[in-house]
């Protein structure tokens, strides 16, 4: 097992780094280069993380595939800059890392791509600490996906969604969002969509009508919140509470905030990844605005 962890290494070790990223990355360095000595660890991570985990295939199957890259508006792309597969008897890899393009902010880009090959990088690393581990326990089957979409796009924003897959048996999927104002250049954070914290309380009071009137509708929907009379079968310290300040979420297609839990965060897993989207009418004083979520 652990030659076939060190030839899993070496391969994706050796994965070829195309010119088509290489040039993108000498060049989104070099309009940096007034301001390495301020943060000379930021191009040497980004390399460093391109140099250990970067590729792109450049055979005429990639070539066909960036033909059909989908344009968002009429200026970002999305493309695919790694993609590692890797099956045996004993694990189950596919990382599919995005990479942005075309937004008119190299660094905006930059900082992207590095986080989105680092997610994965630290993944895949994850994954081979597992390996090792269920080896010495007896070895067993385990399998790790992670791959993208686009949910959102809109004239002004752009949503990705990176999905993560991990099983051992059973599978728990979870999610990232990143939601981009196309023309101001900027990554959306939830806490800056309002004007104080009291959103935390506000949109976790509505997500706890929305379970409770789920489950009185369909039966077969089972959420772990407090409900009079009716308590779910788990510790009460898990029953769901609040969001958090920094809660997943994006905005959708219609400007609407949706509000995203990991599979098992607050239901069981057939219930996988659950959404909630919130009524503009009941944040609407809290809103900042109503440039982005109306």
């Amino acid at each position: 097992m652990h030659d076939k962890l060190n030839r899993m290494k070496q391969e994706y070790e050796s994965i070829p780094i195309p010119d088509e990223l290489g040039e993108m990355v000498n060049r989104t360095i070099a309009s940096r280069r007034t301001k390495q000595k301020a943060m000379p660890w930021l191009a040497g991570a980004a390399a460093a993380c391109i140099l250990l985990f970067a590729s792109v295939n450049v055979s005429p199957a990639f070539a066909k595939a960036m033909s059909e890259v989908p344009v968002l508006g009429q200026i970002v792309k999305v493309i695919t800059i790694q993609e590692y597969t890797e099956q045996n008897d004993k694990t189950d890899v596919h990382l599919k890392t995005p990479g942005i393009a075309g937004t008119g902010d190299p660094e905006l880009e930059q900082s992207l791509n590095t986080k989105y090959l680092e997610e994965n990088k630290k993944l895949y690393e994850g994954f081979k600490d597992e390996v090792a581990q269920l080896e010495k326990s007896g070895g067993g089957h385990l399998g790790l996906e992670s791959g993208y979409e686009v949910v959102t796009d809109t004239d002004r924003l752009l949503t990705l969604s990176r999905y993560v897959v991990e099983s051992a048996g059973s599978a728990a999927e979870s999610r990232k969002y990143d939601t981009i104002d196309k023309i101001n250049h900027i990554v959306i954070t939830l806490p800056s969509l309002f004007s104080d914290d009291h959103y935390v309380q506000v949109i976790s009071d509505n997500i706890k009508e929305q379970m409770l009137q789920q489950m009185k509708d369909d039966p077969g929907k089972v959420y772990w919140v407090e409900q009079s009379g009716n308590e779910p079968d788990i510790p009460e310290e898990e029953l769901f509470r609040s969001i958090t300040k920094d809660q997943n979420f994006y905005i959708n297609q219609d400007s609407k905030l949706v509000i995203s839990f990991d599979e098992y965060d607050v239901a069981p897993g057939y219930m996988g990844v659950v959404e909630f989207t919130i009524p503009t009418e009941a944040i609407q004083d809290l809103l900042v605005s109503n440039k982005y979520v109306q």
